[in-house]
């Protein structure tokens, strides 16, 4: 009996739905040939269900995300809602009400994309980001006191667990282990990076500085360890970007890092990403915006959702239909004229088409 997966499925706004509409039409050209199935389940969430209802994620619409095998999505945001009310109601809700607590951030720059670093090509820039998900500066611990007056004080604090910092790296290290240069054997080494800023955030940063040493001596000698700081960190992701391998690094250092990343490998329009819980629901999406100018138009790039869904399938552990949607991008690339919404030479589905047909 074949096996099948519950997915959610949160178009969200603008362009979002038009994608995720393609990366549905690859997931299912491959899950046959691999023997799966996928039962989506839509849910109608972002800009346009606040405006209508004044609602974000309501907590028996979370309940229902609690018991599916995967969400994807893809984008939320609307140019008539305040900034901050849906990505704390929907997005961020669902990231720490799920226990998100991993963003995996693939940095693989295909054939025929143009890289805006000079000598650079796929060989240099093919590398993991690991982001901390639910801890530091973007849980929101802090205040505001006088507010309005010239002594008002805002505090937003950096605070991580031994836990949060312990669960983080032990995911980051079986990356390493498992997807690293020398398991994908491009490179001698699997090699893990902890990127910080120890000699200022000295108190956060001996926290993860001691756990990184204690978890590689004990449990993963076999990883050969690096360490950097995150200022030179996004230096060498534009000087020397083949000299990572796996890297792992705190919330808002990897919100930085991985947009860095993302230009590297051909910008918005094919960086895929997850927010995922190793023991439980798993969130995919494709990491650029709603881009509402172009919504409608069928001229949207697809490719980074649909290398979400290729992201899905192997977090799943349909790991052989994750790596043919990867290989079907990679076979799809070089034809494209450009990887600008605009500037493609096929429509959105167009590239849907051609990816679900080299599947």
């Amino acid at each position: 009996m074949a096996k099948s997966y519950n997915i959610a499925v949160i178009g969200g706004d603008g362009t979002g739905p038009e994608v995720i509409r393609e990366g549905m039409k690859v997931l299912d050209a491959v899950s046959p040939a691999h023997g799966f199935k996928l039962h989506y389940h839509p849910y109608d969430l972002g800009g346009e269900r606040y405006l209508r209802t004044g609602d974000t994620l309501p907590d028996s619409v979370l309940e229902e995300l609690r018991k599916v095998d995967a969400i994807y999505l893809g984008a939320i945001g609307h140019v008539d809602v305040k900034p901050g009310i849906l990505e704390k109601g929907v997005l961020l809700k669902i990231r720490f009400e799920l226990d998100q607590y991993i963003n995996l951030r693939p940095v693989k720059l295909y054939p025929g994309v143009e890289c805006p670093i000079k000598n650079k090509g796929p060989k240099e820039i093919d590398y993991i980001c690991v982001r901390e998900n639910s801890g530091g500066l973007y849980t929101g611990i802090g205040g505001i006191s006088r507010q309005g007056t010239k002594d008002e004080v805002a505090q937003q604090c950096m605070v991580y667990t031994y836990d949060q910092v312990q669960r983080c790296l032990r995911y980051a290290f079986e990356c390493a282990r498992k997807y690293g240069k020398k398991a994908r054997g491009v490179g001698p080494n699997n090699t893990l990076a902890l990127i910080g800023k120890s000699n200022v955030l000295t108190y956060v940063f001996d926290l993860w500085n001691r756990v990184f040493a204690e978890m590689g001596d004990q449990e993963y000698p076999d990883i050969k360890r690096e360490y950097y700081h995150v200022d030179a960190t996004c230096l060498y992701m534009v000087s020397s970007p083949e000299m990572f391998d796996v890297m792992v690094t705190e919330n808002m250092f990897g919100d930085i890092v991985t947009d860095l990343a993302a230009i590297t490998q051909g910008g918005l329009g094919i960086a895929a990403g997850g927010n995922i819980n190793p023991e439980g629901v798993s969130m995919f999406e494709p990491i650029g915006g709603t881009a509402p100018m172009w919504t409608g138009k069928n001229a949207i790039n697809p490719l980074a959702a649909i290398g979400a869904g290729a992201m899905m399938l192997k977090t799943l552990g349909e790991e052989a239909a994750g790596v043919a949607i990867e290989q079907a991008i990679a076979a799809t690339t070089p034809n494209m004229k450009s990887q600008l919404a605009n500037q493609m030479g096929f429509t959105t589905t167009e590239i849907g088409d051609l990816v679900a047909s080299a599947v």
